[in-house]
């Protein structure tokens, strides 16, 4: 049997490059009607996936105040693994916007499959709950560059 992980059902073939921001294991508190995850729970999921990454780099609290897109690709089911991978693609002065992928592996398999995607958009904010200036993308200082050296 082969580890490798084989083209989805989506199309989409890998999930990202990396470690995900998040990873969960789906249970049946979350599901909707359907017995599928509830929509609600995932957009929080993204959310907070999509936060870690803003703080990380704004070294400051941040607030969300957009969901910018979020598209459902595939269901989630009870039992399965879901990995959130989130990254940075824009900076403003005091906001961020970040993608974040929701990829989901039924834990006895090794196919992922991406279930949900979105675009957030995150304010830096100060001691005073006011808005802050973040650093511009090269001046990024992750966790995973002070890991490598």
């Amino acid at each position: 049997m082969s580890n490798q992980v084989t083209k989805s059902e989506n199309s989409e073939v890998l999930p990202p490059v990396g470690n995900p921001e998040i990873r969960v294991i789906a249970m049946p508190a979350n599901t909707n009607a359907d017995g599928r995850m509830f929509g609600g729970w995932l957009m929080g999921m993204l959310d907070q996936a999509a936060g870690l990454v803003a703080a990380r780099h704004a070294l400051a609290r941040v607030v969300t105040v957009a969901a910018d897109s979020i598209t459902f690709h595939a269901p989630v089911l009870v039992g399965d693994e879901l990995s959130l991978y989130a990254r940075l693609v824009k900076v403003g002065r005091t906001s961020m916007k970040i993608e974040v992928e929701g990829w989901r592996r039924v834990r006895h398999e090794l196919e992922t499959v991406k279930s949900i995607s979105g675009l957030f958009t995150f304010v830096a904010i100060d001691e005073d709950r006011r808005p802050c200036r973040v650093p511009p993308i090269n001046e990024t200082r992750l966790l995973s560059d002070k890991a490598d050296k």
